[in-house]
């Protein structure tokens, strides 16, 4: 049975996961809090010039830093011809960063890094807010080292960013529900939206559990509540929108072609490319489950870096199901984040339960004895609601993203990235909530948890490495601690152990994967270097005054030269061939003498897939008409180089 209310007197509100009143914590906390940060900070900061980078985001940031007209609409290419799938805010904090410090891997990386960082004090913060110091703590340890948190922080992608807006959208909802205040619900709501901005769809896992707390926390009556709700909707949708309803104000002409886009617009590729398509599994070129670098790519480079882990990371996502993300091996092995998703669901699923039932029961008692509703024994109501709905909006925020991502067709890794707040803060209020004190409910919960997670984890490594006895160890430990001790220093240690037993694996491979150098990006447009610097010096000898570098079959695969040579580039097709340039224009392009050469990578057959862009009727034009070079620029397999009819090409080094 669940625990029973008594008619003790109510416990004092410093005790151990019962604590809700935040403004007194203590040097301590602080300090601890410190190190933690430290820890996350340490964790996505250190060798971070050694990840491997994503020349098609790159050479969008490449682009950007050239005009203002680029770097707003997020232009793939100098040209500003075709832009990126997404809103470039993200990488407006790129743009930036290497306009202050000077392009490199690590400042790149710098902005992705350091969100990641910031959202691990905001969500101590959060936490604290909504339920104790305690869980608080083990909710900001946890996500300092969640493998996934770790691994996309020091990729190339936008989602670091994305989790810490929705953690810090969170943390605007807690204390707007503290004392009602609608200009924090407000700005959570504009947060939430930029967090849209940033990633798009992904960011909307985050929004049932957040409106289900603001919806059921707020205090007041029920019109004002609503119309707090109402405008906060709105807040959202402006945020939200702002960029892609801006890009309105600009005459078509003006407008690149978005990448992803069935018609150029950016709103297609936003709500439908990145939005329904995702959702119904549609496949897109280079959006594969393995992150590995082409075969024959030597190492070392920026672009180009065969790890042992990239090799793990060759083995494909398990199909659909329900165990997915608890694979043993692979870019979503459950040491990444599956083992903690287990045990936050462990723990966090048993206290809400326990807070609804005694809520109840205090609610009952009080009306017998006053025949009237009374706050419940652990403090104020607005910091019960607090408590209970906090709580639940992050066990939701947690159960849809995780169905979500064991049934979505096409997974990516750095998308549960969506999720590592609500698996840090449920994880961290369920261990608080275990040791909180001694009874026959929270010791079950915790024992089932810490065995399930042993047996899981031998299961997990392969056999045992160190960091299985520190699993074990502990685990013995905090259940011996909470079932004999009563003290509440003794239940803090409680808390200690059962929170290291449960981060020591996902710890460990943290730092693994940093000693490897996983990353999480797509590497859309990778080169060798070899070819590369072959491609970009042949055409750099022999371009006379064209304005155009080259003409690409593919907007996907021009990043690596765009980065290299900075310079603008004639896109043929976008994704699944969607033309960007006409036949018609590149003919008079070439003729006028402003585009000389056109690089083709996969040659077109009757057996061709219909996305191929080198089935275009540009680029059949261009080997029919055009003369083929690839030998005399030493390019070797994978790329062949035309010069295309028109103006003749300037002699070799004018």
């Amino acid at each position: 049975m669940l625990e029973q209310a008594t008619d003790e007197p109510p416990p004092p509100p410093q005790r151990l996961g019962e604590e809700t009143s935040p403004e007194r914590t203590g040097a301590l906390v602080w300090v601890a809090l410190a190190a933690i940060t430290l820890l996350a900070g340490a964790l996505r900061l250190v060798d971070l010039g050694g990840s491997p980078l994503n020349p098609f985001y790159d050479a969008a940031v490449r682009s950007m830093a050239r005009s203002w007209h680029n770097f707003f609409f997020g232009a793939l290419e100098p040209g500003g011809s075709v832009s990126i799938d997404k809103p470039p805010v993200d990488l407006w904090l790129q743009v930036a960063s290497v306009k202050a410090l000077g392009y490199s891997t690590s400042h790149l990386l710098l902005p992705e890094a350091l969100f990641g960082t910031a959202a691990v004090p905001l969500l101590f913060l959060a936490v604290r807010r909504i339920w104790s110091v305690p869980a608080a703590l083990a909710a900001a340890l946890v996500l300092a080292v969640v493998p996934i948190e770790v691994i996309t922080s020091r990729s190339d992608t936008m989602d670091g960013v994305m989790m810490a807006l929705t953690v810090l959208a969170l943390l605007c909802v807690a204390q707007a529900v503290r004392g009602g205040s609608t200009p924090w619900l407000l700005a959570g709501a504009a947060t939430l939206g930029l967090a849209f901005d940033v990633k798009l769809t992904e960011s909307l896992v985050a929004l049932p559990g957040l409106v289900l707390f603001a919806a059921m926390a707020l205090p007041g009556s029920r019109p004002r509540r609503a119309w707090q709700l109402l405008a906060s909707a709105a807040v959202y949708l402006v945020v939200a929108l702002a960029w892609l309803t801006a890009t309105l104000a600009f005459p078509a002409y003006e407008r690149p072609f978005a990448v992803g886009s069935t018609n150029g617009s950016a709103w297609n590729a936003a709500l439908v490319f990145n939005g329904v398509d995702r959702l119904e599994g549609k496949p897109t070129p280079g959006q594969s489950t393995s992150t590995a670098d082409p075969p024959g790519t030597p190492p070392p480079s920026a672009y180009s870096r065969l790890t042992q882990a990239q090799r793990e990371q060759r083995i494909p996502i398990r199909p659909p199901s329900a165990g997915r993300l608890l694979d043993r091996a692979g870019p979503m092995s459950g040491d990444k984040l599956g083992l903690l998703i287990l045990a936050a669901l462990l723990l966090g699923l048993p206290a809400l339960a326990c807070e609804v039932l005694e809520r109840r029961r205090a609610g009952t008692a009080a009306e017998r004895s006053a025949g009237r509703a009374t706050p419940a024994a652990n403090g104020s109501p607005a910091a019960e609601r607090t408590r209970l709905w906090g709580l639940a909006g992050l066990v939701l925020w947690l159960v849809l993203g995780a169905a979500l991502f064991s049934q979505m067709a096409h997974l990516h890794p750095r998308y549960t990235e969506s999720i590592t707040p609500a698996v840090a803060g449920t994880l961290g209020i369920g261990l608080a909530w275990a040791c909180a004190r001694r009874s026959p409910v929270r010791l079950g919960a915790l024992g089932l948890c810490l065995l399930v997670v042993v047996v899981y984890v031998e299961r997990l490594l392969f056999g045992t490495p160190p960091v299985w006895w520190v699993v074990i160890v502990c685990a013995l430990a905090a259940f011996a601690v909470a079932a004999f001790a009563g003290g509440p220093r003794t239940r803090v240690w409680a808390l200690g152990l059962a929170l290291a037993s449960l981060v020591a694996v996902p710890a460990w491979a943290s730092v693994r994967a940093i000693e490897r150098h996983t990353t999480d990006t797509n590497q859309l447009g990778l080169l060798p270097p070899r070819q590369l610097a072959a491609l970009s010096s042949y055409l750099r000898s022999h371009q006379g005054a064209a304005r155009y570098e080259a003409a690409y079959d593919a907007a996907t695969k021009l990043g690596a030269l765009v980065v290299h040579d900075q310079r603008p580039v004639v896109v043929l097709n976008s994704i699944n061939s969607k033309v960007v340039t006409p036949l018609a224009r590149l003919q008079a392009l070439a003729a006028a003498g402003a585009v000389r050469y056109a690089v083709l990578s996969a040659p077109c057959s009757p057996h061709s897939s219909p996305s191929n862009p080198d089935c275009s009727k540009a680029a059949r034009w261009v080997v029919a008409h055009g003369t083929n070079v690839t030998a005399q620029a030493g390019l070797g397999h994978g790329l062949t180089l035309w010069r295309l009819p028109g103006a003749s090409a300037p002699a070799r080094g004018s």
